[in-house]
């Protein structure tokens, strides 16, 4: 049985629980763009969450007609195992941790400490990198759509989104081709509006299994996305 969504989030029913559903990421990002055709011209700001965010986020920003900026955001890791986060760090410099999971895998201060240090200097480099300069647009008087490539935890997602609220935006909407329900509900509550086009539920979700042809995307290939595209 399918479990019921919260009424602020727009997805497309034809797609739910099914894999495969988009060529690339900048098929996703077509398919976005016509949810959210509504913000065509408007004052809104799209607000890639890098690395696999920005392919997406750059074809809906071209479609309709919106400025195209970035919010890093990087998963404090393990050092034994760099696929699983028990935290992120943003680009404001907020900071924050999965405490049930640093409760279970009996985490010292000392390596969070490290883990929050690394992550930080990882992050301000990537700032300093994909921003070429530029500084941050003023979101206080802006809305803003965040955009990922997917929801799996989507603890990356939340940490964005605050600080996103810090920066003092009056609505934040949030983005993304495909999500776990889960996590879809969590971050529906923190936000005005999330557009999902493909929510899956299980025990097991990859965001990769949304998509038919996946792989990482390189600080280099950002880069060469962001070029002149930035706000």
């Amino acid at each position: 049985m399918r479990t019921s969504l919260p009424t602020n989030v727009v997805a497309l029913s034809d797609l739910r629980d099914q894999l495969g559903v988009f060529r690339n990421r900048e098929h996703a990002g077509e398919i976005l763009a016509r949810m959210l055709e509504d913000y065509s011209d408007s004052e809104a700001i799209v607000m890639a969450v890098p690395a696999g965010g920005v392919p997406v986020a750059k074809v809906l920003a071209e479609h309709l007609n919106l400025p195209l900026d970035i919010a890093v955001v990087s998963k404090i890791t393990l050092p034994w195992n760099t696929e699983v986060g028990y935290g992120a760090v943003a680009f404001d410099g907020t900071v924050r941790l999965n405490n049930d999971l640093v409760a279970r895998l009996g985490l010292a201060d000392e390596e969070i400490q490290q883990g929050i240090s690394k992550t930080s200097a990882k992050v301000a480099h990537r700032v300093k990198n994909l921003r070429g300069g530029q500084t941050l647009p003023d979101l206080s008087t802006s809305q803003i759509i965040l955009v990922d490539d997917g929801l799996a935890s989507g603890f990356t997602m939340q940490v964005a989104v605050e600080a996103v609220q810090k920066a003092g935006t009056h609505s934040i909407n949030v983005a993304v081709p495909t999500g776990h329900q889960r996590s879809v509900g969590r971050i529906a509550g923190e936000v005005d509006i999330l557009y999902c086009a493909n929510i899956r539920g299980g025990y097991q979700f990859a965001v990769a299994d949304a998509y038919l042809r996946w792989s990482d995307v390189s600080e280099k290939e950002v880069v060469s996305l962001l070029a002149g595209a930035l706000r």
